[in-house]
């Protein structure tokens, strides 16, 4: 994709939602940062329904670290993976509080050593929490980067770091959030949304699905 479509391609996406916003329910960054990391290999919708209860009743890292792993684990025990990732937010409560007071850390290495927080997590809350113009390649985003031609990659890394050079500065800062939800609900998996498309004419799709006759 060129240049110039590129930069079509996301002002348009910024016409359709100036200011896209995460999907997941969150109250504080602590809360983000956990409901982030139950979001792998899972939906938004399905974290957030696990994570209402979770946050209402254990709404700070000082009150989830009395929970304790199983504890958490019978809140989110309707999420895939939820043993692992019970103990994943037990300890990374425990080295938030015994590192860095609790505070979630506005630094993508003290984050990174975080149990269960990888750099897809990480990216997800220095652009959400600080405001950092990073870009977390999930899925949606794989997909949406491959498909369109827009950031051609075999894995997540080479297709973020295509959209950091190519994602005109301007955008940055919400493009994580506008190829998520153009993945999640027009650019979908098996069927895409093409008629309806506001970018198809920019994308390098071959097989577009047709429009109903």
């Amino acid at each position: 994709m060129t240049p110039a479509k590129v930069r079509e391609f996301f002002t348009r996406l910024a016409t359709l939602d100036p200011e896209p916003k995460t999907e997941l329910e969150y109250a504080t960054p602590y809360q983000l940062l956990v409901a982030v990391v139950l979001s792998a290999q899972a939906t938004d919708k399905g974290v957030n329904r696990a994570t209402k209860a979770l946050f209402a009743d254990y709404p700070t890292p000082q009150a989830m670290d009395t929970l304790g792993a199983e504890g958490i684990a019978n809140y989110i025990n309707t999420i895939g993976l939820y043993p692992t990732k019970a103990k994943n937010i037990a300890a990374l409560t425990r080295q938030l509080l015994a590192l860095h007071g609790g505070e979630v850390p506005h630094d993508r290495a003290a984050l990174e050593a975080l149990p269960g927080v990888g750099r897809k997590t990480a990216n997800v809350v220095l652009n959400i929490v600080f405001g950092d113009p990073t870009i977390a390649v999930d899925t949606h985003i794989f997909r949406v980067g491959n498909r369109t031609g827009l950031a051609p990659g075999k894995t997540p890394g080479a297709v973020e770091q295509k959209l950091m050079k190519t994602v005109p500065k301007e955008f940055r800062q919400h493009a994580h959030h506008w190829l998520i939800l153009h993945g999640r609900y027009t650019c979908r998996a098996r069927t895409p949304n093409c008629p309806q498309c506001i970018v198809s004419d920019l994308c390098a799709y071959k097989e577009k699905t047709p429009a109903k006759t």
